[in-house]
C-alpha cells in the first residue's frame, strides 16, 4: 500500500504540476506576445518622430541659408554706404535672426578684434525649427530604447514559455516512468525548473494594454 500511496502522490503532485506549469506557459506566451507589440508601436512611433525631426532639420538649415544669404547683402550694402539698402535688408531679417544681429552689433566688431566674427556665432542666434528637430531627435532615440527593452521583455517571456514546456515534459514524463526514484527524480527536476522560472517570470514587467 505504501508503495501504491507514494505513487498516487507523485501523480498528484504532477497532476497539479502540470496545470500550473500549463497556466505558466500560456501567460508566458501572452506577455511576450503583448511586448512584441509594444517593441512594434515604440518603434513606430520612434521613426515618425525621426521623420518629424528630419523634416524640422531640413527647414532649419534652410532657414539659416535665408539668414546668412540676407546678411551678406546687408553687410555688402553697409560696407558701400548704401544707407537706403541696407535698411532695406536689414527691415527684412527675420524675427529669430534680429536678436542675434543686434547682440552682434553691440559687440563693435568693426573697432573690437575679440567680437565675434558673425552674428551666428552670437549665443542669441537660436532656431525654433532646430530646437523641435534636436527635441524630436531626442524623443525617437528614447523611444528607440524604450522598444529595444520591450523586445528583450519579449524575449525573456519566450524563454519562460521553454523553461515551462519543459517543466510540463518533467512532470509528464514522472508518471510514466517504471522505477520510483526515476518519478521523484523527474517531478523534483520539474518543481525546481517550474520554480525558479515562475520566480523569475514573476519579477518581469507585465503589460496588459490593449
Amino acid at each position: 500500500m505504501s508503495g501504491e500511496a507514494g505513487a498516487d502522490r507523485v501523480a498528484l503532485v504532477a497532476t497539479i504540476l502540470l496545470a500550473l506549469a500549463t497556466v505558466a506557459t500560456a501567460w508566458s506566451g501572452y506577455q511576450a506576445s503583448r511586448w512584441n507589440a509594444e517593441a512594434t508601436k515604440a518603434t513606430g512611433r520612434s521613426n515618425a518622430a525621426r521623420v518629424e525631426s528630419t523634416r524640422d532639420s531640413d527647414r532649419a538649415n534652410a532657414l539659416t541659408q535665408v539668414d546668412v544669404a540676407m546678411f551678406m547683402q546687408w553687410v555688402d550694402a553697409y560696407a558701400k554706404g548704401e544707407q537706403e539698402l541696407s535698411d532695406f535688408y536689414f527691415a527684412r531679417f527675420r524675427p529669430e535672426f534680429k536678436p542675434a544681429l543686434d547682440a552682434w552689433i553691440a559687440t563693435t566688431p568693426r573697432t573690437n578684434p575679440n567680437a565675434p566674427l558673425t552674428p551666428f556665432a552670437m549665443p542669441q542666434y537660436r532656431s525654433a525649427a532646430r530646437e523641435s528637430a534636436e527635441r524630436l531627435e531626442a524623443q525617437a532615440d528614447e523611444l528607440a530604447a524604450t522598444a529595444r527593452r520591450n523586445i528583450q521583455r519579449s524575449t525573456n517571456y519566450v524563454l519562460g514559455v521553454v523553461l515551462f514546456a519543459a517543466a510540463l515534459f518533467f512532470a509528464g514524463m514522472s508518471t510514466k516512468l517504471p522505477s520510483p526514484r526515476l518519478r521523484l527524480a523527474m517531478l523534483a527536476i520539474g518543481i525546481v525548473v517550474f520554480l525558479s522560472t515562475f520566480a523569475w517570470i514573476a519579477a518581469s514587467p507585465v503589460s496588459v494594454s490593449v
